[in-house]
């Protein structure tokens, strides 16, 4: 396929999330032409553009498709199932496999006296309860195991009336002289402690754990007391097994029924909320899809979900479900066929939720691509939402930050990072040494560096930025406010500290901290600039204690100042190069073209005189440590 004939289908792939799930590629009409599923949705779907990898029949439909929607789910394993459920709902062109009725097993309780407990692929609507389904089959056989084996239910096929019983028309088999069966077909086990076990067993289905945990736990500690080892690891292997097992899946569970589920996403001051719809049918996921809803001047969030389910359904084929799952009750008089709840918990609520997730992964997806196609409006938006988080004036286009690095007070420095338009202007960043505080004093150092920066600026009569952010707490903020006051700029660039532990914000004169939405925007930006900020410090901080060491040692020989210093470094770029120049004792041309030159090459950048103090130096230097 070229990136030209579908320019905005490679810009869909690249906007997709790291995370589990289902893609589909749809053709102009809006038919699914293939779904499949994926660990990580943006890896996979980029193999569909390496042309020269893919069989031809793929090719071809990647060329029909218009457009690519996903659907995240919270596993690899749901991603698996929710593709199953798709495909035999869908029926795509392209796909070849789990287009027949074959489907992953379930486990069935049977409604039977003495129930059994078996693996099926069948869902007969006959009262049994069912549980799944499993990815896995070897999961589902290790499950049905542990149940057998911790509980004792019965495999046989007998009919377990209680005339039967009674009229002791059966013998225990060989499972009940194993072991593997408490024989009520003779009568060994009543019809209600079979029941209290089913039901155990049910609740663990249902993926209450507990019991059974607490169960496998004592009969295992009790074989290592007994020293019965092979048990014990036997035991031990049935529970690492039900600790990696989750019975419960949002994907698919066959008490839900049919549903309408219904998400909503609308942040403050924002023009477009972001609307989920996941469609169940006989509890599967046979749908879900995302849209942009446009706002207006409402922020009504009732009316908002309200317009969303009206705009939905007017995009269907069919009618909304009677039983509709949404966040918040809507205007529920402009819908009489339906039945509207908020779920608090259980499986609604995580169907809520998977809707949720996946609304909020489409609107990031959204902005992203909104940032592809026009960055200048994306960064209106992001600064108008810092300019609202932190009560600016206007938007912060012309942002600095400073940052204080130093190591026990010694080699004290401060970095400023300018970002233009919410990006780095590396070329206007700043490096200070402090000059005038010696010791530990951050408080200090902050002044000093402010007041630098900005009484140069006013004395050149350049403009002001508009935001000034400090690293730190309410220290820093108190220094540089100071110096703000004192220079007169304090009504007129607005100026906040960040404290890097709890992400907290802190404004001039109010005591306490602001906290911005974890996870927003304003925060993000703040964060970017503060940790560019400090990286920059850091380097140079760094930097210079290196320069500082290497220049200690050759300060120490006698006769050689500032000027030679610089000199042998610019010629030799390491004091162990210095070093090996001043031992040599090879005085040939070939020496002198060696990496660490020789004798005669130190002596003619710096005179005999001066070379013959650097070759004492370390002669004494190698006396000294024995080499």
């Amino acid at each position: 396929m070229s990136a030209e004939k579908h320019p905005s289908l490679r810009e869909q792939a690249a906007a997709l999330p790291l995370l589990p799930g289902v893609y589909q590629f749809v053709d102009p009409d809006g038919t699914v032409l293939y779904v499949g599923k994926a660990k990580a949705l943006r890896k996979r779907v980029a193999n569909y553009f390496a042309e020269s990898r893919l069989p031809s029949k793929i090719r071809v439909m990647v060329r029909r498709a218009a457009e690519i929607r996903h659907i995240v789910t919270g596993s690899e394993t749901d991603a698996l199932l929710l593709e199953n459920s798709l495909i035999k709902t869908l029926q795509p062109r392209f796909n070849a496999m789990l287009k027949d009725d074959k489907t992953y097993p379930w486990i069935v309780l049977r409604r039977e006296p003495f129930p059994r407990i078996q693996s099926t692929r069948r869902i007969v609507r006959d009262g049994s309860s069912y549980f799944g389904p499993y990815a896995s089959i070897g999961v589902q056989r290790n499950l049905l195991e542990i149940l057998h084996t911790v509980f004792g239910f019965r495999t046989c096929k007998l009919d377990l009336s209680p005339e039967s019983i009674s009229r002791h028309r059966y013998r225990p088999c060989l499972e009940f002289h194993l072991g593997n069966c408490r024989g009520p077909c003779a009568g060994h086990q009543s019809e209600q402690q079979y029941s209290e076990l089913v039901e155990m067993a049910r609740a663990m289905l249902r993926g209450e754990l507990g019991p059974i945990r607490r169960s496998l736990s004592a009969a295992m500690r009790e074989a290592a007391s007994e020293l019965r080892f092979e048990d014990a690891a036997a035991l031990k292997h049935r529970l690492d097994l039900l600790e990696g097992y989750s019975s419960r899946s949002v994907i698919v569970s066959p008490s839900l029924g049919d549903l309408d589920v219904f998400a909503l996403v609308s942040e403050p001051d924002e023009e477009t909320a972001f609307c989920n719809f996941s469609r169940i049918r006989s509890g599967a996921v046979t749908g879900s899809f995302s849209v942009p809803i446009s706002l207006g001047a409402e922020q009504d969030p009732r009316r908002i979900l309200t317009a969303s389910i009206q705009q939905i359904a007017e995009r269907l084929d069919g009618p909304l479900s009677r039983n509709i799952i949404v966040p918040s009750l809507p205007e529920t008089e402009l819908f009489p066929e339906n039945s509207f709840s908020v779920p608090r918990r259980g499986e609604k609520l995580a169907l809520l939720e998977f809707a949720a997730r996946n609304a909020r992964l489409f609107r990031a997806e959204q902005l992203k691509n909104l940032e592809i196609r026009d960055p200048e409006k994306a960064t209106d938006r992001v600064l108008g939402a810092l300019q609202r988080e932190l009560r600016l004036p206007a938007p912060p286009r012309w942002i600095e930050c400073f940052d204080n690095s130093n190591l026990g007070g010694t080699h004290p420095v401060a970095a400023c990072v300018v970002f233009r338009d919410g990006r780095p202007a590396r070329k206007e960043y700043r490096h200070f040494n402090v000059k005038t505080v010696s010791g530990p004093d951050d408080f200090a150092s902050m002044r000093e560096i402010i007041y630098r920066r900005y009484s140069r600026l006013l004395a050149e009569g350049d403009k002001l930025p508009d935001l000034v952010v400090v690293d730190g707490g309410k220290g820093q903020l108190s220094a540089a406010a100071g110096v703000f006051s004192e220079l007169g700029i304090a009504e007129r660039v607005p100026l906040v500290a960040l404290a890097e532990r709890l992400e907290e914000v802190f404004f001039p004169g109010d005591p306490e901290p602001y906290y911005l939405k974890r996870g927003g925007e304003p925060l993000r930006v703040l964060m970017h600039i503060r940790d560019e900020a400090h990286r920059f410090g850091i380097t140079f901080h760094r930097n210079k204690r290196s320069s500082d060491f290497i220049r200690s040692e050759l300060e120490q020989i006698p006769g050689i100042g500032p000027k030679t210093i610089t000199a042998l470094l610019r010629e030799f770029k390491t004091v162990s190069a210095v070093r090996a120049a001043a031992l040599a004792q090879n005085e040939d041309t070939a020496a002198q073209n060696t990496p660490s030159g020789s004798f005669a090459r130190l002596a003619s950048l710096v005179g005999a005189s001066r070379a013959a103090a650097v070759r004492a130096f370390y002669q004494r230097d190698s006396t000294a440590s024995g080499t």
